[in-house]
């Protein structure tokens, strides 16, 4: 099966999920810190490739749902300064297998792209692995 290079946010609770399935599905997966790599502009806009502006975004993180950063109002050289700023606003996960690159948990995508098993792929069917289930509380929201 296909290595994979999985940059999450340590913690979060979908991209263990995430991680998990890929396992299970006997693909070996490296995870990394994406809130600690640095990426370079080219490297992220690699990822982000075959998504338009918005989709680049986590629509989970706090300015995002404050509507401090409204994605869909922003230039390429905008939106992917803030990405390397603060990486937080980045869709997880990033995943890279060989040369190819996607950003999200897609998972027709990823079952056509390195597979994950027919069982997996009922059962993905029943659940939203992109969309984040934790709730923060109000008041308590974090800067960007």
């Amino acid at each position: 099966m296909a290595m994979v290079i999985f940059y999450e946010k340590p913690g979060c609770a979908n991209n263990t999920r995430q991680k998990q399935l890929l396992v299970n599905a006997g693909h070996q997966v490296i995870a990394k810190n994406l809130l600690k790599n640095n990426f370079k502009a080219k490297t992220l806009r690699a990822f982000l490739a075959n998504k338009t502006i918005p989709e680049w975004f986590n629509r989970a993180a706090p300015a995002i749902k404050s509507g401090q950063i409204v994605p869909e109002e922003l230039d390429e050289m905008t939106a992917l300064a803030l990405l390397l700023t603060y990486p937080l606003l980045i869709r997880r996960p990033l995943i890279q297998v060989g040369d190819i690159c996607e950003a999200g948990f897609d998972q027709a995508r990823i079952n056509e792209w390195i597979g994950l098993t027919p069982e997996q792929v009922s059962a993905l069917a029943q659940q939203n692995l992109e969309q984040c289930r934790h709730k923060t509380a109000a008041g308590l929201q974090p800067a960007l």
